[in-house]
């Protein structure tokens, strides 16, 4: 072989090494892209499930601060919480159509005056019912306090429950079944008792004795 042929095919071989080596270092320049634009596309998709995250979290609060307000505890004042054990408030009575509010809270009674005799009815408040007869069940709410010293020894409204009873028939103390026949539905009165229509003056039984002063709402008559 001359030795124009071997540098020919020399310089031959040295060209295709030489092309094989640019087209490794493509490839692998290749790889490299792909590698980095893939790393860049889950970037980006993690960016985007984080950005999602962050609004379905705001979202969340937002929804939570819209129940807070709509919870009935939103508005209750926070520098005076509802006790728990505190003991709940007697309800309010359910008043006849038409009656005046005042029968909605519980009324002062105070001492009488005088020497008591006979029985004395005082309208406080004129209701617009039917009249109590005789014989019927009526539903009253009462505060009964000494008529000498005003104490109060029983009510209803310390109860929570109104009081329902015959009326008329021997059923209550003699000064009730006088003093509230004929009383119209709705009205507040005051009974006046001397001891004979009360409970009398013997106080063995435990019960009050003496001139009594009662304070009588009439919720219902039927």
């Amino acid at each position: 072989m001359s030795e124009r042929t071997a540098g020919g095919q020399e310089s031959k071989a040295r060209r295709r090494l030489a092309e094989q080596l640019a087209a490794q270092k493509a490839a692998e320049a290749k790889r490299r892209r792909q590698a980095w634009l893939g790393a860049g596309a889950g970037l980006a998709v993690v960016a985007i499930l984080i950005g999602v995250f962050v609004a379905v979290g705001q979202g969340g609060d937002d929804d939570a601060s819209n129940q807070a307000a709509d919870s009935p505890s939103a508005s209750a004042d926070p520098a005076n919480p509802a006790d728990p054990g505190a003991p709940s408030a007697p309800p309010a009575p359910q008043l006849p159509e038409g009656a005046d509010p005042a029968l909605g809270t519980k009324p002062t009674v105070t001492a009488g005056e005088g020497e008591l005799k006979e029985l004395k009815v005082t309208p406080l408040i004129e209701g617009t019912g039917a009249e109590v007869k005789s014989g019927q069940n009526i539903t009253t709410n009462y505060v009964g306090v000494f008529y000498a010293d005003g104490k109060e020894f029983d009510s209803s409204w310390e109860r929570g429950e109104p009081a329902t009873f015959a009326i008329g028939v021997g059923q209550v103390i003699k000064g009730w079944d006088q003093g509230l026949v004929g009383v119209k539905v709705g009205s507040r009165v005051q009974l006046d008792l001397p001891a004979d229509l009360a409970y009398g003056n013997d106080a063995s039984g435990g019960r009050p004795t003496g001139p009594l002063r009662f304070v009588v709402d009439v919720l219902a008559a039927q």
